[in-house]
C-alpha cells in the first residue's frame, strides 16, 4: 500500500515540475507579442495616409466617387464579408479618419459615399 501512495505523489510532483517549466514560456510569449502589435499598429497607421494599393485605400477611393458605392461592390473588390465592410465604415471611416459617411437608398440599393467636408454632418 505504501508504494501506491508514493507513486501518486511522484506523479503529482512530476506534473508540478512540468507546469513550472511551461510557465516561463507562457510569460515570455506575451512580451514578444506586445512589441509586434505595436509595430503592426505603427505600420498600419503609416500606410493609411499614403495612397498605397491596399484594400482600405481602394475602399476609400470607391467611397470618394460622387456616385458612391454599395457594400456588395466593396465586398467584391476586397473579398471582405459584409460585417467587415460595416466595421470598416464605423471604425475607420467614421471614428479614426473622422469622415462624413453618407448613405442613401437609390432604386432599392443602399449607396454609401463620403460627403464633402462643407456639408452638414
Amino acid at each position: 500500500m505504501a508504494t501506491s501512495k508514493s507513486k501518486s505523489k511522484s506523479a503529482k510532483t512530476a506534473r508540478k515540475s512540468s507546469r513550472t517549466v511551461k510557465h516561463p514560456a507562457k510569460s515570455s510569449v506575451p512580451t514578444r507579442s506586445k512589441p509586434t502589435a505595436a509595430v503592426v499598429s505603427k505600420a498600419a497607421s503609416s500606410k493609411s495616409p499614403a495612397s498605397s494599393s491596399s484594400k482600405q485605400s481602394a475602399v476609400l477611393k470607391m467611397l470618394y466617387e460622387p456616385k458612391g458605392t454599395t457594400i456588395a461592390a466593396i465586398m467584391k473588390a476586397t473579398d471582405w464579408q459584409q460585417h467587415s465592410v460595416r466595421g470598416f465604415f464605423a471604425g475607420v471611416v467614421k471614428k479614426k479618419l473622422d469622415l462624413n459617411l453618407v448613405s442613401e437608398k437609390v432604386d432599392g440599393q443602399r449607396i454609401y459615399r463620403i460627403a464633402k467636408s462643407g456639408t452638414a454632418r
